[in-house]
């Protein structure tokens, strides 16, 4: 199983963060994508590249709605030239990027035929001006410019001779997790690290792809999963609170909770969506912070010793996940505890992948 690692997109601090993510044995490196909190995620992901050699590269994650699909294809697909094939697109329907332009996450279907025009940009495939050009009220129809040629259709010819980037579909719902198990090529869960919503996960991502008769077995999954060690259990589950809120808030984003939980686990869910503000976004210290009890961060979260940890994140291994991205502590929580947790993960956890 790889574990990687995610970061903010600073255009200054990236290739220096990168080059230390590498060395401390991480397989790869997200960035954010979310222009208002923080910097370009792909001049983020071009300076880590600049300065690494073997550290995967991806976007954590990137939406269908701030850049045209033609654009998010021509942006990883210089990440993965730069890089020399070691990029990957993490996408999702939108968070903190569309609420700080006053949008929520985007609608079902728009994202899927976003995800399928990008693959097929990403695959060097034309694509119809029918799918790609803009809203005529914005930009009318180039035939209008009674040009003596024009392209018949829109496609990414320098992308030839590159390796396909791999579109990773961040999805917690059943529906997305559905249309992921058929235009994803892994889809990653943010269900929390409790085995029994990801099993749920699983078995709805096979049974779609057996119902568009696509072979279950070609399925590839990960998940997004906040973790902290610590020997003492009180700290490590105040670590890793302030990005759990984010995480387990997906999975009551709209009002109704999607996937198994129990009845204490659903009253914190349901508590977690009326409460959250996007203005404290991730922090440890905020007001949504609270609400988690410490029966369900032991649950959706993996805070503990580094047996502990070692222990869950093995049980992840074996439900058939091969991909971990990793979120610590957060801003607000104790910056000299976390830097501690940060050391004994380095050298248990990210240890043990390596043997």
């Amino acid at each position: 199983m790889d574990l990687w690692t995610l970061t903010v997109a600073s255009p200054t601090r990236s290739a220096d963060f990168a080059a230390r993510t590498e060395q401390q044995g991480w397989a790869g490196m997200l960035v954010v994508d979310s222009q208002n909190l923080s910097g370009d995620a792909y001049v983020a992901l071009a300076m880590a590249a600049s300065n690494t050699s073997s550290l995967g590269l991806g976007t954590g994650v990137t939406n269908p709605v701030t850049r045209h699909p033609a654009v998010t294809a021509a942006a990883i697909g210089s990440i993965q030239k730069i890089s020399r094939g070691r990029a990957c697109l993490g996408i999702g329907r939108g968070d903190s990027a569309l609420a700080h332009l006053g949008s929520g996450p985007a609608r079902l279907k728009p994202f899927e035929r976003y995800l399928k025009t990008l693959q097929a940009y990403l695959t060097g495939t034309g694509v119809p001006f029918s799918e790609s050009a803009a809203d005529p009220a914005i930009a009318p129809p180039v035939a209008g410019l009674e040009l003596a040629d024009t392209p018949a259709q829109s496609r990414i010819s320098w992308l030839e001779g590159t390796d396909k980037v791999p579109v990773e579909v961040a999805a917690t719902g059943p529906r997305v997790i559905a249309l992921a198990a058929l235009n994803a090529d892994r889809i990653m869960f943010t269900l929390g690290a409790d085995t029994t919503r990801l099993q749920w996960g699983i078995e709805l991502a096979q049974e779609a792809a057996v119902a568009a008769g696509k072979d279950p077995a070609e399925l590839r999954f990960g998940a997004y999963v906040n973790m902290v060690c610590h020997n003492d259990v009180d700290i490590a589950q105040n670590l890793v609170k302030g990005g759990l809120t984010t995480y387990a808030r997906f999975s009551v984003m709209h009002g109704s909770i999607s996937g198994p939980v129990s009845e204490e686990q659903a009253a914190v869910l349901n508590n977690l969506h009326d409460s959250y503000n996007m203005k404290e976004h991730t922090r440890a210290d905020s007001q949504q912070a609270e609400v988690l009890s410490k029966e369900f961060i032991a649950r959706f979260a993996i805070a503990g010793p580094p047996d502990v940890c070692l222990q869950r994140v093995d049980e992840l291994r074996h439900l058939g996940l091969d991909k971990l991205v990793i979120t610590g502590a957060t801003a607000g929580a104790d910056r000299n505890e976390a830097a501690r947790s940060q050391e004994l993960l380095q050298q248990y956890i990210l240890q043990a992948q390596r043997r």
